[in-house]
C-alpha cells in the first residue's frame, strides 16, 4: 500500500466518525429548554403577575367592609346651644307658675343602628367577586402576548442552534480533507493552491459559526433577560413536536375559545349582569333597628328644667318606590355596554381568524418541503461521497469538492431551517389560538 492511498483511508475514517463524535459534542450534557417551560418561568416572573395576589387582597378587603354593613354602626355624639325662644305655656293661673325651659340646652348621647334587611349588601359582594374575576381575567390577558417573545427570541436562538451544528459538522469534514491535501502537498502530488482553497473554505465556515454563535447569545441574553435565568454556550434548546397539538387545534378552530381573551370578555359580562342586579336591589325595601341613650338638658320632656338621661328604641324602614325612571335607563346603559363587549369579541375572534391564516399555509409549504428535504439531502451527500472518493484517488479537485460539500451542507442547513421554521409556526399557530405550548 502506498502513502498517498494509506492517508486517503485514514481519511475517510476520519470522516466517517466525525458525525458521530459532532452530534455528541452537540447534544451535550446539559439539560434541554423547552418552549412552554420557558414561556411560564417568564409569564410568573413579570412584574404584573405580582397584581393577581395584590387585586385578592384588594378584593378581600372592600369584602371585609361589606361584611361589616351587618355589624351595629355606633355613633357619639354632643351638642351644647342657646337659643333665642323656648316654649311656653299661656296660661296664668293664681298661685300656679308654669316652667319655662332654659334657652341654653345640652345633649350627649350613643346612637346606635343595625341593618335587619339590606338586599343591596348581597348584590354588591356579588358585584365585588365578579370585578375580581374580572380584573385576574384582565391581568392574565395582559401577560399573555409575553409568550409570543419568549417564542420570538427561542426560536432565533434554536435556528442558530441548528445552523452552528451543521456547519461545524461540515467543517469537521473539510479539516480531514485538507489534511489528505496537506500531505500530497508534502509529498509533491497536489499544488499548494488545492490545500489552500480547502484552508479558505474552513476559515469562512468558522466565520458563519461565530456569526450564528453571536446571533445565538443574543437571542439566549433576550430569553435571560425575560426569565431571569443565565444560559451560555452549553445551553441546549430542544423544539417539541407540536403536530398532534397543531392538528386537534385546527379541527376545532371554529369553536375554540382558549385566548385569556376570551375569558375577560365572559367575566365582563357577568359584572355587568351582577351590576344590574344591584341596582335593582337598591329599589327594595331596607329595614333597620335603632336605639339611642343620652343624658341632657332637657331630657325627652322639653319642658323640663333639670339635666336627665334618656333612651329611645324602633324600628326604620326605608323605600324609594319612585325613581322617576332611572332603574330602567341605568338597565338600558348596561344592555348598551353588554352589547359592545359582543362587538369587540366578535371583532377579537375575527381578528385571530385572519391571524392564523398565514401560519396554516407556512404550515402546509414547510411540511411539503420537509419531504423533499429528505431526498435532496440523501441526493447530496450520495453525490459528495462519490466526489470523496474521486477526491481521494486524485480525480477531482479541492475546489469541485468543497463546491459539493458546500451543496450538502446547504441542503441540511435547509432542512434544518425548515424544521426550526414548522415548529414556530406550530408554536405561534398555539400561542395565537391560546394553546398551551409544552
Amino acid at each position: 500500500m502506498t502513502v498517498r492511498r494509506a492517508i486517503s483511508l485514514l481519511a475517510c475514517c476520519v470522516a466517517a466518525i466525525t458525525p458521530a463524535s459532532a452530534q455528541t459534542s452537540r447534544a451535550g450534557p446539559a439539560d434541554s429548554l423547552s418552549l412552554g417551560a420557558l414561556q411560564n418561568i417568564a409569564v410568573m416572573r413579570d412584574p404584573r403577575a405580582r397584581e393577581l395576589a395584590i387585586l385578592t387582597e384588594q378584593s378581600r378587603l372592600r369584602q371585609q367592609n361589606l361584611a361589616a354593613e351587618h355589624l351595629p354602626s355606633l355613633t357619639v355624639e354632643g351638642q351644647a346651644q342657646y337659643q333665642s325662644d323656648v316654649p311656653k305655656i299661656p296660661i296664668k293661673l293664681p298661685g300656679i307658675s308654669p316652667p319655662t325651659p332654659p334657652h341654653d340646652t345640652y345633649d350627649a348621647h350613643l346612637a346606635a343602628q343595625e341593618k335587619l334587611y339590606d338586599p343591596t349588601i348581597r348584590a354588591r359582594r356579588a358585584v365585588e367577586d365578579a370585578q375580581l374575576a374580572e380584573a385576574r381575567a384582565r391581568v392574565r390577558a395582559e401577560l399573555y402576548p409575553l409568550r409570543q417573545s419568549v417564542s420570538d427570541a427561542f426560536f432565533t436562538a434554536l435556528q442558530a442552534q441548528s445552523q452552528i451544528a451543521e456547519t461545524e459538522h461540515a467543517i469537521t469534514d473539510l479539516v480531514a480533507q485538507q489534511r489528505v491535501a496537506t500531505a500530497r502537498v508534502r509529498e509533491g502530488t497536489a499544488l499548494r493552491s488545492e490545500e489552500m482553497a480547502l484552508r479558505a473554505e474552513i476559515l469562512r465556515r468558522r466565520q458563519s459559526v461565530a456569526e450564528a454563535a453571536a446571533s445565538r447569545r443574543a437571542a439566549l441574553a433576550i430569553l435571560a433577560d425575560l426569565t431571569g435565568r443565565s444560559y451560555d454556550s452549553t445551553t441546549v434548546l430542544s423544539a417539541t413536536e407540536l403536530g398532534p397539538e397543531t392538528r386537534r387545534a385546527r379541527d376545532s378552530l371554529p369553536v375554540l375559545r382558549a385566548r385569556p381573551e376570551y375569558e375577560q370578555f365572559a367575566r365582563t359580562r357577568a359584572v355587568l349582569e351582577q351590576q344590574e342586579r344591584a341596582r335593582k336591589a337598591q329599589d327594595l325595601p331596607r329595614l333597620s333597628a335603632f336605639g339611642r341613650a343620652g343624658y341632657g338638658r332637657p331630657g325627652l320632656n322639653p319642658l323640663s328644667t333639670k339635666f336627665d338621661s334618656y333612651w329611645l328604641t324602633g324600628l326604620q324602614v326605608q323605600w324609594s318606590p319612585w325613581t322617576w325612571g332611572t332603574t330602567e335607563r341605568e338597565r338600558q346603559t348596561l344592555a348598551l355596554q353588554r352589547q359592545i363587549v359582543t362587538a369587540e369579541e366578535q371583532q377579537f375572534t375575527e381578528s385571530l381568524r385572519r391571524s392564523v391564516e398565514q401560519d396554516l399555509a407556512t404550515i402546509d409549504r414547510l411540511e411539503s418541503s420537509l419531504r423533499d428535504d429528505d431526498e435532496i439531502v440523501a441526493l447530496r451527500e450520495s453525490i459528495l461521497a462519490e466526489t470523496r472518493a474521486r477526491y481521494n484517488e486524485g480525480v477531482v479537485t479541492s475546489a469541485e469538492y468543497v463546491d459539493r460539500e458546500t451543496d450538502v451542507l446547504s441542503a441540511r442547513t435547509e432542512r434544518a431551517l425548515h424544521r426550526v421554521q414548522l415548529a414556530q409556526a406550530r408554536a405561534r399557530f398555539l400561542d395565537t389560538l391560546g394553546v398551551e405550548v409544552p
